[in-house]
């Protein structure tokens, strides 16, 4: 008789996408049980904290952390779970966390700096790998024609969307979020 076990073992085989996906949910039922102050106070970016505040530097990493409710929380894990994984085979973990890094810090400075309200959020990061994700198989020295299609159709999506008037989706972070994804797999294609 065989003594192996016909189960499957479950892989925990995108470290850094399932635990930036787990610390989203752990702090989105923080969130719902604090009445959604600890999403204000900690995971969001202020644009009227400014510079003097000492938790507008920890907020600069952590606001994408938060979620404003469970449809902008959900659309974002659906793209990180589905991207994630080959952009951690295709360029190591080190590398996307350094792209998710830059992002966040880009887009909360952004948010800072030139507009009113609040961020919060994966979209950013959601949009880099979007854009990082049309470089994974690129040969050096050339532009992927599926770069060019995600570029126009997303990121002119965007654009077009931002200049459209107020809404509750800040736009800016997607787009920035997108030009971070271009700029970096133009980067690790050419290494």
């Amino acid at each position: 008789m065989n003594s192996k076990s016909t189960l499957a073992r479950i892989d925990y085989n995108a470290p850094f996408t399932l635990t930036f996906c787990l610390a989203c949910i752990a702090v989105f039922a923080v969130g719902a049980l604090t009445g959604g102050a600890i999403l204000k106070g900690i995971f969001s970016v202020d644009a009227g904290s400014g510079f003097h505040n000492a938790l507008s530097y920890p907020r600069l990493f952590l606001h994408v952390l938060g979620h404003a409710n469970l449809d902008h929380l959900t659309s974002n894990l659906v793209f990180l779970l589905l991207l994630g994984p080959r952009l951690e085979e295709s360029y190591g973990v080190t590398r996307l966390v350094i792209v998710s890094i830059i992002t966040a810090v880009v887009t909360g400075l952004i948010m800072m700096v030139f507009f009113n309200g609040h961020l919060l959020g994966a979209s950013g990061i959601v949009f880099a790998m979007i854009i990082l994700s049309s470089f994974a198989k690129a040969r050096s020295g050339s532009i992927p024609l599926t770069f060019i299609l995600i570029a126009v159709i997303f990121l002119g999506s965007e654009l077009y969307h931002a200049f459209q008037g107020h809404t509750e989706i800040a736009h800016f972070a997607h787009v920035a979020g997108g030009v971070i994804g271009g700029i970096s797999g133009f980067y690790m294609t050419r290494r």
